[in-house]
């Protein structure tokens, strides 16, 4: 499998899950980046977190590092920009989205099994330090190494279909080469010497910041989101959502800054104006 039939493969497949299990039309076709699993992600303890895993931890033998992005539609995005509190159909989507991100992983890794090459999976999610607050696997670093999207000031990636929606990444044996989809250094307004900063504006507790997000603030909020959903008809306990820094943002549906052109890949069509727990840098 190369990395056209990769892509499209995911497409289609996504496609398939969403009418096969009767999903809202929450999503935007997925996007994918591989890279060589190099040196490059050595770097990931220092800039993640100290108890960071690198490629090879999960598999000794992995020769590249997959990660795909679930881009939101524009229909779920706005719907959460009102108010200072997620939307029900925003809380409502993580699990669902969580759930595509297990079954796309998995059909990855089926589709190169079938070739013959191993691969290991990574959780969507919850695999981070309760205590730091940071993530074993982080699919947004990962992301960034990788050339999939560009960290904004709000601590999300973004990618050429925008920061709005969840990532998924996996290592395989398998040697499908550099495929990025963004060369820019920079893919956020503000980083890119443009006037911006509405999701500093738009967290409603202050923790998204030019110097970084605060977690600590980040997470209580997502706490006190937490129980609110806890108390609303088919909702999980555990849905620790807010994303008032990724809704109504420039960045949320597409990259307000140019992508540079990639090699002779071609880039995704972002129709219209179109991982990680929200809010967190992971």
């Amino acid at each position: 499998m190369n990395i056209e039939q990769l892509r499209k493969g995911i497409v289609d497949f996504c496609r398939r899950q969403i009418e096969k299990k009767q999903l809202p039309h929450w999503w935007r076709d997925p996007i994918l980046a591989t890279a060589v699993a190099d040196e490059r992600f050595n770097i990931l303890p220092g800039i993640a977190a100290p108890g960071h895993m690198l490629p090879r931890d999960l598999l000794p033998s992995c020769r590249t590092v997959v990660v795909f992005f679930i881009p939101f539609a524009p229909e779920l995005t706005r719907g959460n920009i009102k108010g200072n509190f997620p939307s029900d159909d925003w809380g409502r989507s993580l699990s669902l989205t969580n759930d595509l991100i297990r079954d796309i992983s998995e059909f990855i890794r089926v589709s190169l099994a079938k070739a013959g090459y191993t691969s290991e999976l990574t959780p969507a999610t919850y695999n981070f330090d309760p205590e730091s607050l940071t993530a074993r696997w982080s699919h947004k670093h990962l992301a960034h190494i990788s050339g999939l999207g560009r960290f904004g000031i709000n601590g999300q990636m973004i990618t050429p279909s925008g920061c709005s929606g969840r990532l998924g990444s996996l290592v395989t044996e398998t040697d499908l080469g550099e495929h990025p989809l963004v060369l820019n250094e920079d893919l956020c307004l503000h980083k890119a010497g443009q006037e911006c900063l509405k999701c500093i504006r738009n967290c409603p507790v202050q923790a998204v910041t030019l110097n970084g997000i605060l977690r600590q603030k980040c997470n209580q909020r997502l706490q006190v989101n937490r129980k609110k959903f806890a108390a609303r008809p088919y909702m999980s306990e555990d849905m620790e959502v807010c994303a008032k820094c990724v809704a109504g943002m420039p960045c949320s549906l597409t990259s307000p800054v140019p992508v540079s052109a990639v090699l002779n890949d071609d880039l995704p069509k972002i129709p219209g104006a179109a991982a990680s727990r929200p809010g967190f840098l992971s």
